[in-house]
């Protein structure tokens, strides 16, 4: 599994909007489609909103890659 470390500036940031960041999906529409297949799980639970709020402290997982959000260093 690959892992990553987003780093958050913001209070969140929108669930399609990190994965299309990370460029594990090619588009925001690419994105909004993995959320709607049923291809994201977020803190261990399927997720089907697409602009679901991601907080830190959060994990999000979709196909191979697992996403761990963290809050930015000030």
């Amino acid at each position: 599994m690959n892992q990553h470390t987003f780093e958050l500036r913001g209070e969140y940031i929108e669930l399609h909007n990190l994965l299309k960041f990370l460029a594990i999906a090619h588009s925001g529409g690419a994105a909004k489609m993995m959320v709607a297949d049923g291809l994201v799980e977020v803190d261990g639970e399927p997720e089907s909103r697409k602009t679901r709020k991601v907080y830190a402290g959060s994990v999000v997982r979709v196909l191979d890659e697992e996403i761990m959000v963290v809050a930015a260093a000030a």
